[in-house]
C-alpha cells in the first residue's frame, strides 16, 4: 500500500468513495461522466501549496483518500493549523487499519510542516467516526458551528 499525492485520473475514484455512504449520497453527484466541477475543484486544490489531497493505492487501485490543509494565521504567534477533511476508505477495505495509516501520514506531515495542531470536524451522524478519532488521540475541545449556503 502506498500513500501518494492525488492525480487527475484519481478524481473519479475519490468521488466514488465520497458518495459511498448515507450522507455522501445526498451531497455528491457520482455519475459517468463525472461532472466537470470535480475536475475544476481538483485543479484548484492541486495548485495550492497549502493543500494536500492524497490517496492510498494498493495494487494500482485507489482504496482511500483524505485532504490535509495548512492554514496560516496570526494567533499562536503566527502559527499554522492543519485541517483534515474528506477522509474516506473504500467500503471493502474498511476495518483493515488503512484509516489509521492515513491519519498517521497526515499527523506526520503536519508536524513536518510546523503545524502546532491538527483538527477535524465530523458529522454528529457518524458516531463510529467519532470513536475512531478519539482512539487516535483527538479530543472534543471545542463546539463547532457551520452556516450552510
Amino acid at each position: 500500500m502506498e500513500i501518494r499525492k492525488a492525480r487527475k485520473e484519481d478524481v473519479i475514484h475519490i468521488v466514488a468513495m465520497l458518495a459511498d455512504d448515507e450522507l455522501g449520497q445526498k451531497r455528491e453527484n457520482y455519475a459517468d461522466p463525472l461532472p466537470q466541477v470535480y475536475y475544476e475543484s481538483f485543479a484548484k486544490i492541486d495548485q495550492d501549496p497549502n493543500q494536500h489531497l492524497i490517496v492510498a493505492e494498493e495494487n494500482g487501485k485507489v482504496i482511500g483518500t483524505a485532504q490535509l490543509s495548512f492554514i496560516p494565521y496570526l494567533t499562536y504567534q503566527g502559527g499554522i493549523r492543519s485541517q483534515i477533511e474528506a477522509v474516506r476508505i473504500k467500503s471493502d477495505h474498511r476495518g483493515t487499519g488503512l484509516g489509521e495509516k492515513l491519519f498517521q501520514w497526515m499527523i506526520n506531515k503536519a508536524r513536518q510542516n510546523g503545524a502546532h495542531l491538527i483538527q477535524l470536524t465530523t458529522d454528529k451522524k457518524r458516531p463510529d467516526a467519532l470513536r475512531f478519532y478519539e482512539k487516535l488521540g483527538f479530543k472534543a475541545t471545542h463546539e463547532g458551528m457551520k452556516l450552510h449556503f
